[in-house]
């Protein structure tokens, strides 16, 4: 994989599998443009990479703010244009039931802000130097929640699950035009956003260094999607089977919530 001139940029790429994947891209020759809301941190990636031989920029930019996406979009095509791929990998997750949510609006509305329309935002952006060249490629992280009914997690599901179907119907556009979208639905992997829940201590959880993987996956070989064979698996079983899925998952997680005493957490504000 040739990734030598190719510029790459990733959201989220401040810890967690943004950085991990960020130093893999750049080791191979790619040069990074990081994006995230600390900027310290991002300053603190980017010497990395370049320490160690890589190219890296930053923009620090909220992009849980519709403005301040589009201003990162402008910044980072007047200075780092053409973008070859994009990947939109930050996001925020709240863990709070729909009935504990009845007078939290704002839940839904900031977390499809993040996970959904600052990822649709970006692409909009791109997607034209990407058509002209007939050349690049969308990688849009997502979960293995979108694929099947996860209880107590409305909020980060419906916003991901968003997601998922506007890669589906960009995919299918893209198809004659040289632009590769994939969708990657991660299981539960260990990093700052995932840290904030205490119940997820108790599971097992991927590592950053094996999401990174994945996304390297994602730019060597250009699938639709990439999941595990639980993920697979499972979303079929939702699909063929909707009702009897629904409710067996329904009644897991909320056998697990009480014998592990699980509490309402605070949201995440990674």
């Amino acid at each position: 994989m040739d990734l030598n001139g190719k510029t790459v940029v990733i959201t989220g790429a401040s810890s967690g599998i943004g950085e991990a994947a960020a130093k893999r891209l750049a080791s191979m020759g790619a040069k990074l443009v990081l994006v995230a809301r600390r900027e310290d941190e991002l300053q603190r990636v980017a010497a990395e990479i370049t320490d160690a031989g890589g190219t890296a920029a930053y923009e620090a930019a909220d992009l849980s703010d519709e403005d301040a996406v589009s201003a990162c979009a402008e910044n980072i095509l007047a200075k780092h244009s053409p973008v070859d791929i994009l990947i939109n990998n930050a996001g925020r997750s709240i863990r709070r039931p729909v009935s504990e949510s009845l007078d939290r609006y704002h839940d839904y509305k900031r977390t499809v802000q993040l996970n959904y329309l600052a990822a649709v935002n970006l692409t909009l952006k791109f997607l034209p130097a990407m058509l002209e060249r007939r050349s690049g490629q969308i990688i849009n992280v997502s979960s293995m929640s979108a694929l099947i009914p996860m209880p107590r997690y409305s909020a980060y599901v419906g916003s991901k699950s968003a997601l998922d179907g506007f890669s589906r119907c960009l995919a299918a556009e893209m198809v004659d035009h040289g632009i590769a979208v994939t969708t990657i639905n991660f299981p539960l992997v260990r990093t700052p956003m995932s840290s904030q829940t205490k119940l997820y201590k108790n599971f097992k959880m991927m590592d950053t260094q094996d999401a990174a993987d994945w996304i390297i996956k994602a730019v060597a070989k250009k699938p639709q999607r990439i999941t595990s064979l639980a993920g697979e698996a499972w979303g079929a079983a939702t699909t063929l089977m909707p009702n009897q899925t629904t409710k067996w998952t329904g009644r897991l997680m909320n056998y697990v919530g009480k014998r592990l005493q699980d509490k309402a957490e605070k949201p995440d504000e990674n």
